[in-house]
């Protein structure tokens, strides 16, 4: 059983490695699902994940938030199938791991939509862990399969239990820390969220997505991971989704005044969405549970993170401020010391590197060149 990297106690024992873990065969084919493929980060991930040619990539999306777009140079490869779908159904099919992405996390799309929001993280996530269940996400995998292949009854260069790495991944949010009272966030803080609050279909749909994945754990063996992943940005984001980062470029683009809510001394840490995959592929392949945050602990006001698009998009726009909206937090800074102990994780992406790239994807979407 893998390791959360805290002191509890795990209810089964971990299986005894076996000495065929380094053979060639281990290397065999992985079907990796990915919902909420067709999504910002998704997609990202989905390309990082073809790029290793024994992976066979599932992308199961119903395009609430996600894009085709985002995947079109996908479409048609043999190693990718894209399934329009809705994690709130039962999706049966055969994998070895599973990305459960699938939630709106725009404030936008999750206000508008609160229960279907809170839908996709509660069923969606128990359909996904059924998914896992069945298809043999269990620690105890790999013993079953060195049990079979004594047995001759295992052919070990076809079957993907030998991989012993069936599992899944929830991508759960910062916002499980709600408006913390401790900063930065580390691992160990439960949070300071409001379960009433218009922002709670996400906060909380994510708070029992991450209990459902220890339940099933500890019930069941599965093997989880939990991502705590921080505020996200570059190419893809959708373009008026309401977060502050997209909001920016998109105004200062436009040449419109940049809207900073109040007091705008509110902070936020920005991670690049190269970086965010690479944490994430090192999480799944990893050997602890989480959760682990996933962010750039580099901080920024909002104030300072206008003026630096300002600086780098468009000089001449002005910055206003303007009314904030309820329960919006006062900081967040993620401790991601477990990531660089645990996985060997950090940024690299400075936000002033970024933000230029994701300026590019806006201007090709908008078809408004820059200036000269």
């Amino acid at each position: 059983m893998a390791s959360n990297g805290n002191n509890h106690v795990s209810t089964k024992p971990p299986p005894e490695p076996s000495p065929l873990r380094k053979a060639k065969f281990f290397q065999a084919n992985m079907r990796i699902l990915v919902t909420g493929g067709a999504g910002f980060i998704g997609s990202h991930l989905v390309d990082k994940l073809m790029e290793n040619e024994k992976n066979e990539v599932i992308v199961a999306d119903n395009y609430f938030t996600g894009s085709k777009d985002n995947l079109k140079k996908w479409i048609g490869h043999p190693r990718f199938e894209l399934i329009r779908h809705d994690v709130t159904e039962p999706l049966l099919i055969e994998v070895d791991q599973i990305y459960h992405l699938a939630c709106p996390a725009s404030p936008i799309f999750y206000k508008y939509n609160p229960v279907k929001t809170i839908k996709t993280n509660v069923i969606g996530t128990l359909n996904m862990l059924g998914l896992a269940k069945r298809t043999g996400a269990r620690s105890e995998s790999s013993s079953l399969c060195t049990y079979y292949l004594v047995l001759g009854n295992v052919d070990p260069l076809s079957h993907h239990l030998f991989l012993g790495q069936n599992r899944i991944l929830l991508t759960s949010t910062s916002e499980v820390y709600g408006d913390p009272l401790v900063h930065p966030q580390d691992e160990t803080y439960w949070g300071n969220v409001n379960p009433i609050g218009v922002r709670s279909c996400y906060d909380e749909g994510k708070r029992v997505a991450e209990t459902l994945m220890f339940d099933y754990h500890r019930q069941h063996g599965i093997e989880i991971r939990i991502a705590r992943i921080f505020n996200t940005y570059g190419p893809r984001m959708n373009i008026d989704d309401g977060r502050v980062v997209s909001n920016f470029i998109a105004q200062a683009i436009r040449d419109e005044p940049l809207t900073v809510q109040l007091p705008g001394t509110q902070t936020r840490s920005f991670c690049y969405v190269s970086d965010m995959v690479n944490g994430l592929m090192r999480l799944m392949d990893g050997e602890n549970t989480g959760p682990i945050n996933i962010g750039n602990p580099g901080e920024f006001t909002m104030l300072e993170l206008a003026e630096n698009v300002k600086e780098l998009i468009n000089p001449e726009v002005k910055i206003i401020t303007v009314e904030n909206t309820p329960d919006d937090p006062r900081q967040r800074k993620p401790d991601i010391t477990k990531a660089k102990e645990l996985l060997g994780w950090e940024p690299k992406v400075k936000l002033r590197d970024g933000l230029p790239l994701m300026e590019e994807d806006f201007r090709d979407r908008l078809g408004i060149s820059r200036k000269k």
